[in-house]
C-alpha cells in the first residue's frame, strides 16, 4: 500500500524537514524550502530487507583486484581532462550555462566511440565489435537529435565515408524520460551498451515519487538509478546537467558528490572559445583543461592555445602586455589591453573584463602610491583580450605594464612578455609554475620576460622601460 508523505526539501543542499521554515537550518539559503509530496511503499521496503543479501565484511587481501583499461575517446582535448581517456563504468556529470555546447560535445564523443572497435570484448573473432552508443533524448526529440548528427557527421570531425556509416549503425536515440524505463531497456542489452548519455537529468522522473521532474528528489533518485546501473554493467555514462542563474550546478549538492568525474563547460556567449574544467575527478587530475573553439559545424579542438589568443594581436601599440597564465597545468598566453583617459566625473572609473575588478582597483592605487602614476582623475578599462577569465595573481604585473604602457602613451618590446604578482607595497612576487611559463612564452617567440628574477618592484621595472 502506497502512503502520500509530504516533506519540505531544501532546493540547494537537498536536506529534508517536516515543516516549513524561511531559512534552511542545513545550508543557511533563504527561501529554498519546498513542499514536495513522497511517494513511500512500506511492503517494498520491508521485502527488500528481508530478501535483500546483507553485506559481508571483506578482508583487504580477499578483495579482487581489477585492472581497467581507459577508452580513447577520439578527442583529444576531453581525454586531457578525463585523465587519459574514458573509465569503464564511471559516470561523469558534464555542467554548463545554456549555450554552451554540451549537448554538440557529447554528440561528437557518441559518435568518435560508435566507429571504434571495443576493448571491453575478451573473446577473438573475426568479426569486429564496436561501441554501441545509446543517445537518451530528454531534452529534444529524435528527429531534432539527427539534425545536429547529420551536421556533425559531414564535418571533418567523422572523417571518411566508412566511418561515418560505422556511427550511424552503432549510435542509437531513446526518446524516454522514465528513468524505470531506461534502466530496464539498458539491462535487457546486457553489455551491448559501451556508452550511454544522458541529455538531460533535470528532464527524468520516476514514477516512485511523486514529484516534478528537475525536483531535488527526482533529480537525486534518477541520479542514484543511473549510477547503480553503470557500475553493475561497467557501462560508461556522461550525464548532462543545467546550471542555475548563479552558476551552479542545479539540483542538490549531493549529485556531485555521487558522480565519479564532474567536467564544467564555461566560456563567453559573445566568443567561441570554449574552456572544460573537471571540477572533481575520481581517476585523474583536475589540474588540467580542454580549450575547443564553438564552430557552425561542432566544437574544435585548439592544440595551441597560445597562437589562437595571439593572432589578432596588434605590435606597437600603447596599453598591450602579454602574460602567460596557468589554465589547469598547461601555460596559455594572452594579452591584456588597458586604456586610461581623462575622467569626465569626480569617482574615476575603473572597469574590467576577464579579470577580478576588486584586484584592478587595489592594483590602481599601489601604482598611484608606489610608481608615482597619477591615476585620480583618469579612467582606468581592462580587458583580457579572447574572452578568458584570469583570476590567477601571476597576471598582476602584466595588468600594471599594460596601464603604465596607456599612462605613458609608449608601447612594450613585441617580445615582451610579464610574470609576476604585485604586492601592495609595490614588490614584484614570485609566481607558481615558473619553469613552465617561461618555457611555453621562448617557445613562442617572446625573449624579454619581465618577472621577480630580474626586478624586486615595480618602480624598477619602469625606470627600466624608458
Amino acid at each position: 500500500m502506497v502512503r502520500q508523505v509530504t516533506r519540505f526539501i531544501c532546493q540547494k543542499c537537498g536536506r529534508e524537514f517536516p515543516k516549513w521554515a524561511g531559512q534552511c537550518p542545513g545550508c543557511g539559503d533563504w527561501n529554498s524550502l519546498v513542499e514536495t509530496v513522497v511517494s513511500v511503499s512500506k511492503s517494498k521496503q520491508n521485502s527488500r530487507l528481508r530478501d535483500g543479501e546483507r553485506a559481508k565484511p571483506l578482508n583487504l587481501s580477499e578483495v579482487e583486484s581489477k585492472s581497467f583499461t581507459r577508452v580513447k575517446t577520439g578527442i583529444s582535448e576531453l581525454d586531457r581532462v578525463l585523465g587519459g581517456g574514458m573509465v569503464p563504468g564511471s559516470v561523469v556529470l558534464v555542467a554548463g550555462e545554456p549555450g554552451m555546447g554540451k549537448s554538440t560535445l557529447l554528440t561528437q564523443l557518441g559518435l568518435e566511440l560508435a566507429k571504434v572497435k571495443s576493448q571491453k570484448s575478451k573473446v577473438k573473432s573475426k568479426e569486429k565489435q564496436f561501441f554501441t552508443v545509446l543517445y537518451v533524448c530528454g531534452e529534444e526529440s529524435a528527429a531534432q537529435v539527427k539534425m545536429r548528427t547529420g551536421r556533425l557527421t559531414a564535418s571533418s570531425h567523422v572523417r571518411g565515408r566508412a566511418g561515418k556509416q560505422q556511427a550511424a549503425s552503432n549510435l542509437f536515440l531513446l526518446p524516454e524520460i522514465n528513468v524505470e524505463n531506461i534502466v530496464s531497456f539498458i539491462e535487457s542489452k546486457g553489455e551491448k551498451q559501451g556508452l550511454v548519455i544522458i541529455d538531460s537529468i533535470q528532464t527524468l522522473f520516476s514514477g516512485r515519487l511523486s514529484g516534478v521532474a528537475g525536483s531535488v528528489g527526482q533529480i537525486r533518485e534518477c541520479a542514484q538509478q543511473l549510477i547503480r546501473l553503470a557500475k553493475s554493467t561497467d557501462i560508461s555514462m556522461f550525464i548532462v546537467g543545467h546550471v542555475t542563474k548563479e552558476g551552479t550546478i542545479a539540483g542538490p549538492k549531493i549529485l556531485e558528490h555521487m558522480v565519479d568525474t564532474v567536467l564544467y563547460l564555461e566560456g563567453d556567449q559573445s566568443h567561441e572559445f570554449r574552456i572544460l574544467r573537471a571540477i572533481k575527478n575520481r581517476f585523474g587530475s583536475t589540474d588540467e583543461v580542454g580549450i575547443f573553439l564553438m564552430r557552425d559545424n561542432g566544437m574544435e579542438e585548439v592544440v595551441n592555445p597560445s597562437d589562437v589568443f595571439l593572432s589578432e594581436r596588434q605590435k606597437g601599440v600603447a596599453g598591450s602586455c602579454v602574460v602567460v597564465s596557468m589554465q589547469g597545468a598547461r601555460p596559455v598566453l594572452t594579452e591584456i589591453q588597458a586604456l586610461v583617459n581623462p575622467t569626465s566625473i569626480n569617482i574615476p572609473r575603473r572597469l574590467g573584463t576577464g579579470i577580478d575588478l576588486k584586484r584592478l582597483q587595489v592594483l590602481c592605487a599601489t601604482l598611484s602610491k608606489r610608481a608615482g602614476l597619477k591615476l585620480s582623475d583618469k579612467d582606468v578599462y581592462v580587458n583580457v583580450a579572447g574572452g578568458l577569465n584570469l583570476r590567477e595573481p601571476a597576471v598582476d604585473l602584466g595588468i600594471c605594464l599594460a596601464i603604465i604602457s596607456s599612462y605613458k602613451n609608449k608601447p612594450l618590446g613585441s617580445k615582451v612578455v610579464a610574470i609576476g604578482e604585485v604586492g601592495l607595497l609595490g614588490e614584484i612576487r614570485k609566481v607558481s609554475f615558473w619553469d613552465r611559463r617561461v618555457k611555453e612564452a621562448k617557445s613562442q617567440g617572446f625573449g624579454q620576460i619581465i618577472g621577480p628574477d630580474k626586478f624586486k618592484s615595480i618602480g624598477e621595472v619602469i625606470k627600466d622601460l624608458r
